[in-house]
């Protein structure tokens, strides 16, 4: 099953949906000229049924094969909102929204479930149901958590749900996978610490919070050097760092961290929140100051499961005529939550040498549209054989 000739005739037409979508991003929720977009061509492909408004603007459509014998369910996912940040690509299909384009690709992702989603509704060489779920708010609003919080999984009786993310520096249309921990656990803390404020020349008669703060950021780290099992992944950063006042000759009363860590198992998410907290209450105790801190959990670490991965790995070789191992990502996906919810897999196809995602040079590569779109086909075709 190597990429499906139906895909090289609809490659001009699929690339003119991606190049829309790239031109008009939508942030979070607000996909709604997208969502739109995607539920009108549901439509029009003769989708069994096209519901709206899952997760506030997410849109799934419903493709029943000829027969229905297996009894299966599958889900496929894209996500489709962009990214707060002012496009420098050039491009004559470039944003149109100052401060806002489609960094990630999900633009690219749209387009080709879309593709898979016209020609699985055209041949319909399958035993059984395709789900395809176009999820808003991946880019931390946690879109996948809203759509199965509306019951997604149970109202279309879901039993199986795959992901996919492009991938710049590899080679566009090669596909990437690993079984298990993938893609890390996204937590945030904010901490306000507070001193005793006063002259910059009578620090005698203060409680520098800038101190206790640096020697708090210092202290953070020992938790990825000291805490950690060295064969563990954490990542704890520091990455704000504001005064109450900026003048030269005060001592601020207070000081306000940001960061965020990231992890690869429950065990050590939990270790990483434990150890900030203590961390802060003691560092501070020690200058005579205090801290509040507020650890605000994201998105839990993504989980492939065996079986399903080795059946993706197995239908992307098929496609590109190979599957690689893919790294462990420190990076987040909410695609976490639909696989806390269902078995499946998500998987890595090659964008080929562009600018990282989230990046204001980076675009989804329109050549890898034709794989991306025979492994989605090949996804329900094998795992539903008519």
């Amino acid at each position: 099953m190597p990429v499906k000739n139906r895909f090289a005739e609809l490659h001009p037409e699929i690339t003119e949906w991606r190049r829309d979508i790239h031109a008009h991003p939508e942030i979070l929720y607000e996909t709604h000229r997208t969502s739109a977009l995607v539920a009108e061509k549901l439509k029009a492909f003769g989708c069994d049924e096209v519901v709206t408004g899952i997760g506030r603007t997410g849109v799934v459509g419903v493709i029943r094969g000829k027969s229905n014998g297996s009894g299966r369910v599958i889900g496929l996912r894209a996500d489709m909102d962009a990214l707060p940040i002012h496009e420098a690509t050039g491009v004559d299909y470039a944003s149109k929204t100052p401060g806002a384009m489609h960094a990630c690709g999900h633009d690219g992702h749209t387009a080709m479930l879309l593709g898979a989603a016209q020609y699985l509704a055209e041949t319909r060489n399958f035993d059984g149901t395709a789900v395809v779920i176009f999820q808003p708010a991946e880019e931390g609003g946690a879109g996948g958590r809203a759509m199965c919080e509306d019951g997604m999984m149970d109202r279309f009786g879901i039993q199986e749900v795959y992901g996919m993310h492009n991938w710049p520096g590899r080679p566009v249309g090669s596909f990437a996978i690993r079984p298990g921990a993938f893609f890390a656990a996204t937590d945030q803390f904010d901490i306000a610490l507070t001193g005793k404020g006063g002259h910059a020349a009578k620090p005698h008669e203060t409680v520098d919070t800038t101190v206790m703060a640096a020697h708090l950021v210092t202290a953070l780290q020992t938790i990825a050097s000291r805490n950690a099992d060295p064969v563990d992944q954490v990542v704890v950063s520091v990455t704000s760092f504001q005064t109450s006042s900026n003048a030269f000759n005060v001592i601020p009363q207070g000081v306000h961290l940001k960061g965020t860590v990231r992890t690869m198992s429950a065990a050590m998410r939990d270790l990483a929140e434990a150890r900030i907290c203590a961390l802060a209450e003691h560092v501070t105790a020690g200058f005579g100051g205090s801290a509040e801190v507020a650890y605000h959990r994201g998105y839990p670490v993504m989980v492939n499961h065996e079986e399903q991965t080795a059946f993706a790995a197995s239908v992307a070789a098929k496609v590109s005529g190979g599957c690689d191992d893919a790294p462990l990502v420190m990076g987040g996906e909410d695609f976490a939550f639909m696989l806390e919810e269902r078995p499946g897999a998500y998987i890595l196809v090659g964008n080929g040498d562009t600018a990282m995602v989230h990046h204001p040079q980076y675009n989804f590569n329109d050549e890898a549209i034709p794989a991306g779109c025979s492994f989605w086909a090949g996804i329900v075709e094998e795992r539903m054989p008519a």
